[in-house]
This record gives structure tokens, sequence and C-alpha cells, in this order.
């Protein structure tokens, strides 16, 4: 059976475990209880669950756990070159950080920008925090976008995709370390399905539509 752990959590679990057994066997175990905590912490960060991906072919899910934090209408010139909606998940240092393929595509171009680490979920963040963007062309021929965003606490970004690669809607193609945000730019005519506060769940929440209903 798969372990519900992203990978990148390993080097940071194994030698958490290595301090409390070591601790344990010293005989420390009022230090043992200052470990356990943050051992749980680190564990909860990096899980990684199994998720319900949505079978309708027309629906675009979210690629992150967390809130929205904005939905908005917008003129595009960074990454689809046209009219666009934006929407922003902010994720907090609770919820699970592995990021998901909100549709199946190829992607076209992956755009790493080694910037500064502003609270993701300020407007600057998006422009001047670190981030890498994905590009997609969707297998219905439309392109979108997503964003990783670094925040205040993250300081590492993970990418699995490459450029000319294939997604699958609901794959896990990365993570962003210790609270981060994810935009996710839908090309115009796409029917949104998410509104601000809403709390959503990467691989099985909605965000929205490729056609309007």
């Amino acid at each position: 059976m798969r372990i519900p752990i992203a990978p990148e959590g390993y080097p940071f679990i194994l030698p958490a475990l290595l301090g409390i057994i070591i601790v344990w066997a010293a005989g420390f175990f009022w230090l043992e209880a200052v470990l356990l905590p943050l051992v749980a912490f680190v564990v909860a960060f990096f899980r990684d669950p199994e998720r319900r991906v949505p079978s309708d072919k027309d629906s675009i899910i979210s690629p992150a756990d967390g809130k929205v934090i904005k939905v908005e209408h917008l003129r595009d010139d960074r990454f689809l070159k046209s009219e666009a909606q934006r929407i922003s998940i902010f994720m907090n240092v609770f919820n699970v950080h592995v990021n998901r393929a909100p549709a199946s595509g190829r992607v076209k171009k992956i755009l790493y920008n080694k910037g500064k680490f502003f609270n993701a979920s300020l407007d600057k963040a998006s422009l001047e925090n670190e981030q890498n963007a994905l590009i997609v062309e969707a297998e219905n021929g439309k392109t979108f976008a997503f964003n990783q965003i670094a925040g205040l606490i993250a300081r590492r970004i993970v990418c699995y995709a490459k450029e000319g690669s294939k997604l699958i809607k609901g794959e896990r193609f990365g993570m962003i370390r210790f609270g981060s945000r994810v935009d996710v730019y839908l090309p115009k005519g796409c029917k949104v399905a998410v509104t601000v506060g809403d709390k959503v769940k990467a691989g099985s929440s909605i965000l929205g539509y490729w056609h309007a209903r």
C-alpha cells in the first residue's frame, strides 16, 4: 500500500524520528515531550492523501488545498496574453501542500522567477514572490495556467513537470513547503464555480468549467 506522505517530507521526518529515539534512549523524557508535537506537525504537513478526481471532462479542479482569496477578471499579459479569470488559493501551514493538475493537457512552458518572500495572501506576492508558473494546453485546445507562489515562510517550490510533458487531471505535479499560494488562470468563456472564502481541496474540488452552464 502507498504511504500517504510526500517524498519531500522524508528528509525532515526521518531525522526527527531518529532524534526522538536518541532522546528516549538517553532518558531525556522531558525533551521527548517537546519533540513529539514537532514531529507530528512535520508528518501532518507532508501528508499526501488520495483524492477522488471528478470524472466530468468539462470540470476544472483545484490544484491546491486552501481558501479562495481572490476571484477576478483581468488582462493577463504574463501567461495567457489575453483576457482571463484568476482564482487565487491560499494555503496555510495546516493545509495539504501537494499540488495537483487542474486539467489534463500538455505543458507548453514553465516560467520560474526567483523572487522575494512576502506574505502569499498579499496582492504583490503574485508579482514579486518566488514563483513557478506552468502554461498548459488542455485536451480541448484551450490554454490555461497555474502559478505556484512561495510565501512568507515557504522557501522551496517543487515541480515535477517538464516542458512538453503530459499532465493528467488530478495528477500530483509538485508542492510548496510551509505556507504558500497557487493562482489559476482560466481563459475567457470559462464558468467559475467558486467564490472568495470557499475552502477547496486539491484534486477533488471543482473551481470551474470550460463552458458556461
